[in-house]
């Protein structure tokens, strides 16, 4: 008896179709394209201007402690597991506490919009002292050339 030799009518393995898991690819490669910039921005606030020195760049401190105060006064942080979130004092003074104690060199900023109650950025400073910061910083705006004085 002859054995009979059946040929299968699926493909084999190397011949799968990749076209479909690339299109797929591509289409997650352009929305995280387009959503990583709306990440990095955080929160919105209108700072206002001043005619002030810009600092320069250091790249051998750490990465700023940067107290944002939004417009309705929420306070942010951000650095952190909860950074962006808007949060109590207490948790904000915790974080910024434990920021400050392992990097100790690294700049403190407050960012404050130009709405806000002035209180309210003062308890911004005042909580970044307590939590053991020596210099506290205001981040503004430069002005436009044609309203400097």
């Amino acid at each position: 008896m002859a054995a009979r030799v059946v040929q299968s009518r699926r493909r084999p393995m190397s011949q799968i179709n990749v076209v479909p898991f690339i299109d797929v690819m591509l289409v997650l490669l352009i929305i995280f394209m387009v959503t990583a910039p709306l990440l990095q921005q955080g929160i919105e606030v209108e700072l206002p201007e001043a005619a002030a020195r810009p600092m320069p760049p250091d790249e051998k401190r750490p990465d700023p402690l940067v107290i944002t105060v939004d417009r309705e006064g929420a306070l942010s942080v951000n650095v952190g597991p909860r950074a962006r979130e808007s949060l109590e004092i207490e948790d904000l003074s915790a974080i910024a506490a434990d920021y400050i104690g392992t990097n100790p060199e690294a700049p403190v900023y407050v960012r404050g919009d130009r709405g806000v109650a002035y209180g309210r950025v003062v308890e911004a400073m005042v909580l970044l002292q307590q939590a053991g910061a020596d210099k506290v910083g205001l981040i503004t705006d430069p002005e436009p050339q044609g309203r400097k004085k």
